[in-house]
């Protein structure tokens, strides 16, 4: 049986103690052998190789590991499971459930979890821990595909059989069943579902029995795995794997597949490196809400303008006519081939409450250089341009920027709110974009 499952928020702090320690805000209690082993990966590799979801750190005088900007699931060696939320729905009064709800919806946006199935999932997220969301899912999508039938094959095979099937094999009959007048040595064609598709399910269903520790799943994932009964489980995932077949008549497996394909890889995006090979599931964060903001921004665009991503056209200099310095922001309006305003998603809590000045809000001076950079490759010095970040309850409303030595190029700091999937655009910026 797993161990137990620990939720904690993005740059929350780990500490060595016993399970029943009561925490305290952005302070987390892991079992002492999940701490030496999480210690024994924040310190892996030279400065600029090391793990980059957790780092050393100290709390209270006393030593302690500081998680960084990925969010998703990390299991320790002893089989402590960590899920890690985003940090942005405390930022909003929200609790666990929301900010595992969020994840959740921000995962779908991501190309290789479009088998992350709309409504469920995300209902899943608000009364179970994220481990248990996955493998709920898996299960799922395993269940749909028993109920529309296993695929399976013909293969010819070659035995005794009681009744005469197939070609009978006059050389062997005689030589083994002259004196079983009853029996029939022939080849014939048997139906089977011992195939790679079928062998791997089975496998991913015995590994997510020894993971979970819902009794829901524990229940439908021995109910499934009693359907694989006469199915072996895959003894070398990578070779069944690797002679998956393509046609149409395998897309009901698709979704079952891509979980299973997690689940026996080590669900791990982010691997841990060591002896243990700790199953994990972790993503950064910025990649994350570019992502979701990608797929939603296109809803709210008015006509003509079109989202534009994968930018990879200027260059910061040139040199011996060599382009150098790749400009690339994350997203483009476009309006045919003229570019009406540049983009960068930024997962960062910005504060603009009052007194907040004194810290420029939390924004980042490089982040400006970066944009002006931007202004003058894509817009030729004169348009808009924008950097996005997460709406919280300590930034609600749009910020505008004037460069001083490009008076024609305005800078915004907009808000992006992550409930409802929508950029929070002002009257101005909208009508110049529609004009």
């Amino acid at each position: 049986m797993a161990g137990g499952v620990i939720s904690a928020h993005e740059f929350d702090r780990l500490i060595a103690g016993e399970a029943d320690a009561v925490a305290q805000a952005g302070v987390r209690v892991v079992p002492r052998a999940a701490f030496r082993w999480l210690e024994e990966q924040s310190f892996r590799g030279d400065a600029d190789a090391r793990t980059p979801w957790i780092r050393p750190a100290r709390w209270g005088g006393r030593q302690a590991l500081q998680l960084t900007s990925y969010a998703g699931i990390v299991q320790a060696a002893d089989g402590t499971r960590i899920e890690v939320l985003p940090k942005v729905a405390r930022a909003v009064g929200g609790g666990e459930a929301e900010a595992r709800w969020l994840l959740v919806a921000m995962l779908r946006c991501l190309p290789g979890f479009r088998h992350v199935r709309a409504g469920r999932a995300e209902q899943l997220a608000l009364r179970m821990p994220l481990p248990e969301v996955f493998i709920a899912e898996f299960l799922g999508s395993v269940r749909e595909l028993v109920k529309r039938g296993l695929r399976g094959d013909y293969r010819q095979r070659e035995g005794d059989l009681y009744a005469l099937c197939g070609k009978l094999l006059v050389n062997e009959q005689l030589r083994r069943n002259s004196m079983c007048p009853d029996r029939f040595f022939t080849a014939h064609d048997e139906f089977s579902s011992d195939r790679a598709e079928n062998r791997l399910l089975h496998a991913a269903l015995r590994r997510v029995l020894a993971q979970s520790s819902t009794r829901e799943n524990q229940q439908l994932a021995r109910e499934l795995a009693f359907v694989f009964g006469d199915v072996p489980p895959s003894p070398v995932p990578a070779t069944d794997f690797a002679v998956l077949r393509r046609d149409r008549g395998m897309t009901n497996y698709a979704d079952a597949l891509a979980w299973a394909r997690l689940i026996l890889g080590g669900w791990s995006p982010v691997p841990s490196s060591g002896a243990h090979a700790a199953p994990s599931l972790l993503f950064p964060m910025e990649a994350l809400f570019e992502a979701y903001v990608t797929r939603h921004l296109p809803a709210q665009l008015p006509a003509p303008l079109r989202l534009a991503t994968q930018v990879r056209g200027e260059h910061l200099a040139t040199h011996r006519q060599r382009p150098w310095f790749r400009l690339q922001p994350d997203l483009l309006l476009k309006e045919g081939q003229m570019v009406r305003m540049v983009l960068d998603t930024k997962w960062k809590l910005l504060d603009t409450r009052p007194g907040s000045t004194l810290n420029k809000y939390g924004l980042s001076e490089a982040d400006f250089y970066q944009l002006h950079a931007y202004g003058h490759a894509y817009l030729n010095g004169a348009g808009e341009l924008a950097l996005v970040y997460p709406m919280t309850d300590a930034f609600q409303a749009p910020l505008e920027f004037s460069f001083r030595h490009s008076p024609d190029l305005r800078l915004w700091a907009l808000p992006f709110c992550m409930k409802a999937a929508r950029l929070h655009l002002p009257d101005v910026l909208e009508s110049r974009l529609a004009g």
